[in-house]
């Protein structure tokens, strides 16, 4: 059953999108929202903080929530996958594994993984349909014999992990940049060579600190946002020359 929070932010996310609120407007207020939906504030308030999670509405507090933008977004503020993400928002999802193979660990990989021996799997990822999101993902050899064992389609390898081995992701880094679309990221995104993609690469660990992942994402330029939200007490968003780290904060970015 769908909580009473979840189907406001529906309909409120639907205006959103639609251009009833423009960007730079202020959504009503919790009271005047409460007594359009004859909901309680609290409820209200829940709606809205789904709302600001995805970077549609602004989370000032004390004020009117300001509309952002009219993209999809994907909040840092939480460590989520990209199907969590979407299922979460409602959307349409997929993916399909294109390729995967053992091979010894190089470069950097030993110190990052902490293994000699990894699994390199290249995942294309599918948002209503289309293809938006290219992973190529590197396994720590501990955890690749769980990843060999799902399917080639498993919507969730975050979820599937934790339902066979107990696995949590629980710490990330993330960099974002953009870079032009090679042969196989136009083939398999279905744009043109040298398009701009939205790339995040990223290395995931447990809550005890043992890596279990590095990948290489990258977007489809327009399929996906990210916000970061920040305060004046917390501000873990580093610029870096040549590239941007990124923690909790309030920014979108997008290309």
């Amino acid at each position: 059953m769908v909580a009473r929070y979840e189907r406001i932010a529906d309909e409120l996310r639907g205006e959103i999108i639609a251009g009833a609120h423009p960007v730079g407007s202020q959504l009503p207020s919790e009271a005047e929202l409460a007594a359009r939906y004859g909901a309680a504030r609290g409820t209200v308030r829940q709606a809205v903080a789904v709302l600001a999670a995805e970077g549609l509405v602004g989370s000032r507090q004390g004020a009117r929530r300001i509309v952002l933008g009219r993209t999809r977004s994907q909040s840092f503020a939480e460590l989520h996958s990209f199907a969590q993400w979407a299922r979460a928002n409602g959307y349409r999802f997929g993916g399909q594994v294109i390729a995967q193979r053992r091979r010894p660990a190089g470069g950097t990989e030993p110190a990052r993984l902490g293994s000699e021996e990894v699994l390199e799997v290249l995942r294309v990822r599918t948002l209503e349909g289309e293809p938006v999101l290219l992973e190529r993902t590197v396994y720590a050899g501990w955890v690749a014999p769980a990843v060999e064992e799902l399917p080639a389609d498993c919507e969730s390898v975050t979820e599937a992990l934790h339902a066979s081995i107990g696995l949590v992701f629980a710490y990330g880094e993330h960099l974002i940049d953009a870079v032009p679309a090679g042969a196989q990221d136009a083939r398999l995104l279905g744009v043109r060579r040298g398009s701009p993609l939205l790339r995040q690469r990223r290395t995931t660990t447990t809550h005890e600190g043992r890596p279990v992942e590095s990948s290489d994402d990258r977007y489809r330029a327009g399929s996906v946002a990210f916000s970061i939200r920040n305060s004046i007490g917390a501000n873990p968003l580093v610029r870096h020359a040549g590239d941007l780290r990124f923690g909790a904060g309030e920014h979108m970015f997008e290309l």
